[in-house]
């Protein structure tokens, strides 16, 4: 095998145009990894080596044929499971979906295909998305491969995981509450999580959503690389009519000013020394790179985060928690009594008020990010947590809930942000999060590059 697992994205991509490898070879040399890496972290649940190398041929016979396969020709990606994949089941980490088996592809599927990636498996989540811990009683717990005495992240904690470890180039992940930017940070990767309506999302297996998910809900790429995340952000932003909230944006905007709001307390976080100083560390790569960055307090987040809560739990309670009973779970069951203890009912009118009220909040981000094009914030008030903190007590649920406040707020905005790794090879994992204006995501991609120029290398999972 030739290692190439060990290449980004975009390195991979230029081999298989330059037809210095092919597609075939790629995908065998990620199912190698993927069996050398996964039996330690349980990043990946379900993977079938045949379909792999059936779409890689497929990648070779148009190269042969002269054809154009996509940017992403050959290029091995992964799919969070709560994400249809034809003939496989969305679990979402749930033993009462484990049959239940897409008909058609969600459009990140599609789009993925379409730009030429092979699906190299489909990655874990907590039962329900709902944790920034990746545990469930279907697939099993998946494990930082950077230290297991830590969380992956979660939601896309299988997604960040695999990412880390080598198995795939590219990982999708889906984020309402920081599921994409919280495991890129706890495994140390970069994560996107797009504006709303960037990224085209639907699941024919399952019922519409609730109002809520639609305006905060969003797919997203992992990468090691930030042209990675620029490569995947263009092929998943590509159209698709089944996805109502899909906006025709341009992938580039009017050039801005080079401007950026520092927050390092947003609300009067408690953020830890180690987040302040790599903050501050970022903040001085964007001025020696000609930004000017002015330390300031942020809009409103606190609010915002409470009202997330609120939508997110409205359409569960309609139902009387069905689902979570139905599935008896301790550990989601008791995360979800904590969340509700939190969030009381929203009441006859309680949503349509939430909604009301976040067009203010809104308007206050955007009127910020007009004097700031570019903000820079913690992903979390603290490093990553040790895995399972959780539901320890009520007591740490409360620690977890207070330091993940930028990763509840921001989404009821539908802004874009990113995590941005800044920890290299450290198993100590560390990063800072970006924030823009809606459809600009290439400021974010800007600084990004900016703060982390070199792609992060693959790591060998740390086994305890």
């Amino acid at each position: 095998m030739g290692d190439y697992w060990r290449l980004t994205a975009s390195e991979l991509a230029a081999k298989l145009r330059g037809r210095e490898v092919s597609a075939e070879e790629v995908a065998r040399d990620a199912l190698s990894r993927l069996e050398a890496a996964n039996p330690a972290i349980n990043a990946v649940v379900d993977h079938r080596s045949e379909e792999v190398l059936a779409e890689a041929r497929e990648v070779d016979r148009r190269l042969g044929a002269g054809e154009d396969p996509g940017p992403l020709a050959g290029v091995p990606v992964t799919i969070k499971v709560n994400a249809d994949q034809v003939g496989h089941a969305t679990t979402n980490g749930l033993r009462i979906q484990r049959e239940l088996i897409a008909k058609e592809d969600n459009p990140v599927v599609s789009n993925f295909r379409r730009a030429g990636a092979v699906v190299l498996g489909r990655t874990n989540t907590p039962a329900f998305s709902l944790r920034w811990f990746t545990r469930n009683a279907l697939h099993g717990n998946t494990r930082n491969p950077r230290d297991p005495r830590l969380t992956p992240g979660g939601s896309s904690g299988g997604a960040a995981a695999s990412l880390a470890a080598g198995i795939g180039a590219l990982a999708h992940g889906t984020d309402i509450g920081g599921s994409v930017r919280y495991p890129a940070y706890a495994c140390g990767v970069h994560g996107l999580r797009p504006t709303l309506g960037r990224i085209a999302a639907f699941n024919a297996s399952s019922p519409e959503r609730a109002i809520g998910a639609q305006l905060m809900a969003v797919s997203g790429p992992l990468a090691r690389s930030i042209p990675d995340l620029r490569a995947a952000l263009a092929a998943l932003a590509a159209p698709d009519p089944r996805d109502p909230w899909w906006v025709p944006a341009p992938l580039e905007g009017p050039p801005l000013p080079k401007r950026a709001a520092l927050c390092v307390r947003p609300e009067g976080l408690a953020t830890h020394p180690a987040v302040e100083k790599a903050l501050r560390a970022a903040a001085l790569a964007l001025q020696e790179a000609g930004w000017t960055v002015v330390e300031t307090p942020c809009p409103p987040l606190r609010e915002p985060a409470h009202l997330q809560a609120l939508l997110w739990l409205a359409e569960s309670r309609r139902s009387g928690n069905k689902a979570y009973q139905a599935e008896n779970e301790a550990e989601s069951l008791a995360v979800l009594a904590m969340m509700e203890a939190r969030a009381p009912e929203a009441g006859e009118h309680g949503v349509a008020d939430a909604l009301t009220r976040r067009a203010g909040f809104l308007r206050q981000w955007n009127l910020f990010l007009e004097r700031y094009p570019l903000v820079l914030l913690p992903v979390s008030a603290e490093p990553p947590f040790p895995d399972a903190l959780d539901i320890e007590s009520e007591a740490s649920f409360e620690r977890v809930i207070e330091a993940q406040l930028v990763q509840i707020g921001l989404p009821l905005m539908g802004l874009p942000a990113l995590t941005v790794a800044t920890s290299g090879a450290s198993s100590a994992p560390m990063g800072v999060q970006l924030v823009a204006g809606r459809y600009r995501e290439d400021l974010l991609l800007e600084a990004g590059a900016v703060i982390a120029p070199e792609p992060i290398a693959p790591v060998e999972p740390v086994t305890e």
